[in-house]
C-alpha cells in the first residue's frame, strides 16, 4: 500500500476520525484544572487502548498540581524492526481555554470546517496519530518503535513534564510534534523563549517637599526598558518586549518599587547568550537604587540541524508521492520539540491540524487536512522503519 492508498483508507475512515475528535474535544482540559485534566488522561488512556490495543510499557507520572504525564510504548508489529530505537510522537492534552467553554461553544462540523475549543491546538493532531497506526495496521506495513509522550502542562511552558520530554527523547532515533501545521508547512525551526522579571528598589521620598532624598524605581526601570527594547535584533530573530510594567505607590511620592515583566524570542543560542550577557550587566542609573533579575529560558532554542533537515527530506518525499508540496517554516511560538531539539535530536513538528486559529475564538481545522496528515504521518512512520 502506497501513500496515496494509506490516504483512500483513512478517507473511508472520516466519520471515525471525526468522532473520535468529538469525544476528545467534548472533554475540557484547561492547563489550569487539574482535576479536569485527570478525567481527560483517564479517558485518553482507555481511548488509546480500544484504538490501539494495550501498549508494551506505560508510565504515568504525576505533574503535581498540572497534569500528569503518560509514556506509552508500542512496539513495532511482528517482523518489523523492534531492535530499533523509538520514534517519539509528543502531544500535549491540554488547551487554554477555561472549564465552561463548550456551553458556548461545542464541537461543530460543518463541511471541511471543524471547530471547537482545542481542536487545532492541539486535539486534532493526536486523533491524526492514532489513525496512522491503524492505517499501517490494516496494511500489513511495518513502522518503527513509537513511544508516545502525552503531557497536560505545554501551555503554560511544560513545567512538570520538561525532564520527562528530555528522557523520552534522549535515545529517539526521530521527534515527531503533533502540533498544529502553520498552514500546512511543518515547524523545522522554532525560537528560545525567555521569560525574566526584573525588580526594580528605590528609594521613598516626598516628591514635592524633598525629591532629592528619593531615588526613582520607575525612573530605573524607564531606563532599563529603552535599554532593553535596544537588544531587537530582527534580521538575527531576536525580540525583547516588555509587556507589564507595575511601580509606585502615589503621584506624590517618589517610587520605591517597580517591576517590569519582560518576554524574549532569539533564534540562536549564541542571541540568548547576547540577551543574558545584557540582563547579568544592568546597573542602576542611581547608586542608591538597585535592580535584580530572575526568571530564565523558559524554552531552548530549535535549530535546524542536519538531522533535522535530513527528517524533512524524508516528510517531503512521501509527501511528494501523494501528490503534496510539503513546506517547512521557522515560527516564533515555541514548543516541547524545542526540548528535543536541544538534546540534539531530529525533530518534525507541526505533523498535526491543517487549519488556524490558535488560542482564539475562530480556531479551527480541515476535516480533510485530518486525513490528509494522517497519511502522511502513517507514510512516514513506515518510510522510518
Amino acid at each position: 500500500m502506497n501513500p496515496v492508498e494509506l490516504r483512500d483508507w483513512l478517507s473511508g475512515h472520516r466519520a471515525d476520525l471525526l468522532a473520535d475528535l468529538s469525544a476528545y474535544v467534548s472533554l475540557e482540559t484547561p492547563s489550569n484544572d487539574k482535576a479536569l485534566l485527570d478525567t481527560g488522561l483517564d479517558w485518553l488512556d482507555g481511548y488509546l487502548t480500544a484504538r490501539l490495543g494495550a501498549p508494551a510499557a506505560t508510565r504515568r507520572t504525576s505533574g503535581g498540581r498540572h497534569g500528569d504525564i503518560c509514556v506509552n510504548d508500542y512496539p513495532a508489529p511482528a517482523g518489523g524492526p523492534d531492535h530499533a530505537t523509538p520514534v517519539l510522537a509528543l502531544a500535549h492534552y491540554d488547551t487554554v481555554w477555561p472549564a465552561g467553554t463548550l456551553a458556548t461553544w461545542p464541537f461543530t462540523v460543518e463541511g471541511d470546517h471543524v471547530t471547537g475549543p482545542g481542536v487545532f491546538d492541539m486535539k486534532a493532531g493526536l486523533v491524526q496519530l492514532v489513525w496512522a497506526v491503524r492505517a499501517l495496521e490494516a496494511a500489513g506495513l511495518p513502522r518503527a518503535p513509537l513511544r508516545l509522550l502525552l503531557n497536560g502542562d505545554e501551555e503554560i511552558g511544560s513545567p512538570a513534564s520538561r525532564p520527562l520530554i528530555e528522557e523520552a527523547a534522549r535515545d529517539a532515533a526521530a521527534v515527531l510534534v503533533f502540533e498544529a501545521s502553520a498552514d500546512g508547512a511543518v515547524k523545522t525551526e522554532r525560537k528560545g523563549v525567555g521569560i525574566f522579571r526584573l525588580r526594580f528598589t528605590g528609594v521613598e521620598a516626598h516628591a514635592g517637599l524633598e525629591p532629592a532624598k528619593g531615588a526613582s524605581a520607575i525612573d530605573e526601570l524607564a531606563r532599563a526598558v529603552r535599554h532593553l527594547h535596544g537588544l531587537t535584533d530582527l534580521d538575527a530573530g531576536t525580540t525583547v518586549n516588555v509587556g507589564v510594567v507595575t511601580g509606585g505607590t502615589g503621584s506624590n511620592v517618589v517610587a520605591g518599587a517597580a517591576t517590569a515583566d519582560v518576554d524574549v524570542r532569539v533564534s540562536s543560542r549564541a542571541e540568548a547568550d547576547r540577551v543574558d550577557a545584557a540582563l547579568a550587566d544592568l546597573r542602576p542609573h542611581d547608586p542608591r537604587a538597585a535592580i535584580a533579575v530572575t526568571g530564565g529560558w523558559n524554552r531552548p532554542v530549535m535549530e535546524r540541524g542536519p538531522g533535522t533537515a535530513r527528517l524533512f527530506e524524508q516528510a517531503r518525499t512521501v509527501a511528494a508521492r501523494m501528490g503534496l508540496d510539503l513546506r517547512e517554516c521557522s515560527v516564533g511560538g515555541a514548543s516541547d520539540g524545542n526540548f528535543a531539539a536541544a538534546l540534539g535530536r531530529p525533530v518534525l513538528d507541526g505533523l498535526g491540524a491543517v487549519g488556524a486559529g490558535a488560542h482564539a475564538r475562530h480556531e479551527h481545522i480541515s476535516a480533510d487536512g485530518m486525513i490528509e496528515r494522517a497519511a502522511l504521518a502513517a507514510a512516514l512512520l513506515h518510510a522510518l522503519a
